[in-house]
């Protein structure tokens, strides 16, 4: 999970003191025994007797962990030789729900859920990245704790080499967001266009899906109303985009959202209407956005109240009036390439009894269109050196009374 603080530097690692609690078969079966931690971020073998079978580490170094509490949550990973999490062990949290409400094993359930996951296939594209079963009163900690797992592990079999990871095919071609192409255009036009995409669910939609999950509770307990009554209509947009940010923020307001940018930052904008809200309520207590998520490749992020500018309405002609307009400013390092596919995940909640909750997520992707790109041919040198973001540009200064003519 890429959140707004970076995990710890190798020099603050606590990667050795762990492990000197923990028994080398408690996270590879067989194990005897680990080597010293070794690289940036730390990883130690694992071996039985001299044999290797894998390497363990700490997954607060290698990707964000933070909490609903403000505090990384710190697991203890180990992955085997072919790119398979072999265990993990939760090691130190401070999340309030768990320590005060919600029984420590129903989240170490959470992590032995992963034990066996094939992450050499997800990174190959031959798996997808599989969804935790989230504990109600806890759906923050537990995203942290599954995304931090696999992402980690990740990361740590491409920088090692485990399971035949390889680097990418240096690519012959770089797509970039052209900045030059500017123009202030109205809703039809982005809607139609792809610029804006957009989500549609009924009440069918969300009550058929519980159905077929095969939670009995969930789908007992159907959402009232008409199947064709709408139970949320969701919108996305690449607000960085110039031609985008423009249209839907008005010139003053992509002024001020390309101000507050470091360089290659972005924005996205969320829209929504209907019965059911994206932001939910959990940000105002915890501070993290546990109903939207967005995923680009085996990168995710997931947005604080820190990155969230609520907007009234939209400027752009002919835009409808939206229950919920969040502008999401994504962290500074998170690695997403604004001419690339993504896509925003929406977690879709249902009461089942007085403290338990059932879920189930939807998807609504997006592609940057077309003629938003340029796309150039590179060298080897320089597409290793390339960067795949691209900086906003600036909103055009304010029209000087000397100026005439129409302003685009």
């Amino acid at each position: 999970m890429l959140l707004a603080c970076g995990p710890a530097p190798a020099a603050e690692s606590r990667l050795g003191d762990f492990l000197a609690k923990v028994a080398p078969g408690d996270l590879i079966p067989g194990a005897d025994r680990f080597g010293p931690p070794e690289g940036a971020p730390p990883v130690a073998p694992v071996f039985q007797g001299d044999k290797l079978l894998g390497f363990a580490y700490l997954n607060s170094d290698v990707v964000d962990s933070t909490g609903y509490s403000g505090k990384p949550i710190r697991i203890l990973v180990a992955i085997d030789t072919e790119g398979r999490i072999a265990g993990a062990k939760l090691v130190e949290h401070h999340e309030p729900i768990v320590l005060v409400g919600i029984p420590e094993e129903k989240i170490r359930a959470v992590i032995d859920h992963f034990r066996g996951t094939d992450v050499a296939a997800i990174a190959a594209g031959r798996a997808e990245l599989p969804r935790p079963d989230i504990v109600s009163g806890a759906t923050v900690s537990v995203l942290v704790i599954a995304d931090s797992i696999v992402r980690s592990a990740l990361k740590v079999m491409q920088q090692r080499g485990i399971g035949g990871a390889a680097a990418a095919a240096t690519p012959t071609t770089v797509a970039t967001i052209d900045l030059d192409r500017q123009e202030v255009v109205d809703w039809q036009t982005l809607l139609g266009d792809g610029s804006v995409r957009r989500l549609h669910l009924t009440v069918g939609d969300v009550n058929d899906a519980f159905a077929r999950s095969g939670n009995e509770k969930a789908a007992a307990r159907p959402e009232a109303g008409q199947p064709d009554d709408t139970f949320i209509d969701l919108y996305v947009a690449l607000a960085t985009i110039p031609t985008i940010g423009r249209s839907l923020l008005g010139e003053d307001g992509y002024r001020q959202l390309t101000a507050r940018l470091r360089p290659g930052q972005q924005a996205i904008l969320v829209m929504g209407d209907g019965r059911y809200s994206f932001k939910g309520s959990g940000y105002v207590r915890g501070g993290i956005f546990d109903r939207i998520e967005l995923i680009q490749g085996l990168e995710s992020v997931r947005f604080h109240d820190r990155d969230h500018t609520r907007i009234g309405a939209l400027a752009a002609d002919g835009a409808p009036a939206f229950k919920e307009i969040g502008l999401f400013v994504l962290p500074p390092d998170a690695r997403f390439d604004p001419a690339r596919q993504w896509r925003l995940t929406l977690l879709v909640q249902r009461p089942v009894g007085a403290l338990e909750k059932a879920f189930l997520t939807f998807e609504l992707g997006y592609i940057p269109p077309e003629k938003y790109l340029k796309r150039q041919a590179v060298t080897v040198e320089t597409a290793e050196s390339a960067e795949p973001a691209t900086q906003p540009a600036p909103a055009p200064a304010e029209p000087q009374a000397a100026q005439a003519g129409p302003q685009a």
